[in-house]
């Protein structure tokens, strides 16, 4: 299936319209990429340090247009994440690491969702995967337990660029040694 049906079938059935790993969270992918053919009611951006900070959260409030903006911690998320799957308004979830996304899969509560890989950039440990995804070790690993949980995990940068599944991410990450 073609990337851009996919996301229109996904979209058209599932309130969760996005499950999104991206450093920057609410940013403008996100905002005018992915929400302009998602149009989503609602962020849902899970973070533990971020559910603390009113003044940051007030800034993620800023880029998200009209769209209500929710800061839960993971904890509070993953026991939320079944209330989003039936629910009217369109959600989209965003992490701004594996792990979180991760811990927020934990137990199934994303059972046969696509996990897709935005921004994650350069830093000590991580080697280069695709320009925009750069992965340690362990990323990986975590990124394997989620497609063994039976998630899809893919990265893309813009929702009409085309979808790298997590074989050819993995391939990537080996060659890279």
């Amino acid at each position: 299936m073609r990337p851009s049906a996919s996301l229109h079938r996904l979209a058209d059935f599932v309130p969760i319209v996005l499950l999104r790993i991206d450093e920057r969270l609410i940013h403008g992918q996100v905002v005018i990429g992915w929400a302009s053919q998602l149009r989503p009611d609602r962020y849902v951006v899970v973070d533990d340090e971020l559910a603390k900070s009113r003044w940051e959260q007030d800034l993620y409030r800023l880029g998200a247009g009209g769209a209500e903006v929710l800061f839960p911690t993971c904890e509070q998320a993953r026991a939320r994440a079944s209330e989003w799957r039936v629910s009217p308004e369109r959600t989209i979830v965003l992490t701004k690491d594996v792990s979180t996304m991760r811990r927020l899969a934990a137990g199934g509560s994303l059972l046969g969702d696509n996990v897709v890989i935005g921004g994650v950039h350069p830093a000590a440990g991580r080697r280069e995967v695709l320009t925009y995804v750069h992965l340690t070790e362990s990323e990986m690993s975590e990124l394997g337990a989620l497609v063994d949980e039976g998630l899809e995990v893919s990265a893309r940068d813009l929702p009409d660029a085309h979808a790298v599944d997590f074989e050819h991410l993995k391939r990537r990450w080996n060659s890279s040694n």
